[in-house]
């Protein structure tokens, strides 16, 4: 337990601002009252509505692959990716979807894994764009605050938007 007092109705906007990566990779909107920080030692980002809880946030990790990925890459993808998942103490996958949408891959996961004592929840894609790896995650530093934060996490998911330049190089037609 973390030891927040019990919340009655959900977290309400009282603004949106919108992160664009500094290279034009990627950019999401999120609510303007939260903390933005570097990530330590990964190239990416992490918003989250509290800074003594920072185990509560949304963040976005981009890997220089060096290599492009296409739509037949899924299944190599999704092993590698799921073994990953696989060294997380405690983990239960709640659900899966992969997807791809031309030569971009997307896997997608819901779970729960503990750290120390904490049993903490999150929610992630593994996006793959040509060469570019995404790690896109929103995550509760319990079950209770994943709950709680979940519909500004939804929206920063759905405000996540990669670049029509990137669209376009995984595009099979175009990029021949």
């Amino acid at each position: 337990m973390s030891g927040r007092p019990e919340r009655s109705g959900l977290p309400r906007f009282t603004g949106v601002t919108t992160f664009t990566d500094s290279l034009g990779r990627y950019e999401f909107r999120h609510p303007s009252d939260w903390f933005r920080d570097d990530l330590e030692g990964v190239d990416g980002v992490m918003v989250g509505p509290d800074r003594g809880d920072e185990a509560t946030h949304f963040a976005v990790a981009v890997t220089d692959l060096g290599v492009g990925v296409v739509a037949d890459d899924l299944e190599v993808l999704r092993g590698g990716f799921d073994e990953g998942l696989a060294a997380l103490p405690g983990l239960a996958v709640e659900s899966a979807k992969d997807d791809t949408y031309n030569d971009i891959v997307k896997l997608e996961r819901t779970l729960t894994f503990t750290e120390g004592d904490e049993t903490r929840k999150r929610q992630m894609w593994s996006l793959y764009a040509d060469h570019w790896q995404f790690a896109v995650v929103y995550q509760g530093s319990s079950v209770a605050e994943f709950d709680y934060w979940l519909p500004m996490g939804n929206y920063c998911f759905t405000a996540f938007q990669l670049p029509m330049a990137l669209w376009f190089a995984t595009d099979p037609i175009v990029s021949r």
